[in-house]
């Protein structure tokens, strides 16, 4: 396998557990006073230990594809947990704006 390739997927697995970190942040946020302040800190223990892995990634992969990675993996994953988990509400625009995301991204890798 590529391993740019692997690259890719390992950054996208990183997302997930980033996208785990925001879900615990967030539940964190809802709850009275701070109450939360355990789910705050274990989110935050999982954003830096996400950063170990960004290591390994940055050094297959250029700084700005990363970023459009990272966050086009971020919006889709989050925001499937917004309508699914939260109850949240998304507009269309705001679909379409993820669809544009997703574009920027096929574009990006055929250069990386």
């Amino acid at each position: 396998m590529n391993t740019i390739l692997i690259a890719f997927l390992i950054g996208i697995g990183l997302s997930v557990i980033t996208v785990i970190a925001d879900v615990l942040i967030k539940h964190a946020s809802l709850q009275n006073a701070f109450s939360g302040w355990q789910m705050l800190i274990l989110g935050a223990v999982i954003f830096g230990f996400t950063a170990f892995g960004w290591f390994f990634v940055m050094r297959k992969i250029k700084l700005s594809t990363i970023g459009v990675l990272y966050g086009v993996s971020c919006v889709v994953l989050l925001t499937l947990v917004s309508v699914f988990y939260f109850k949240e509400k998304i507009t269309s625009l705001e679909i379409f704006g993820i669809a544009l995301a997703i574009i920027s991204l096929i574009i990006l890798s055929r250069f990386a």
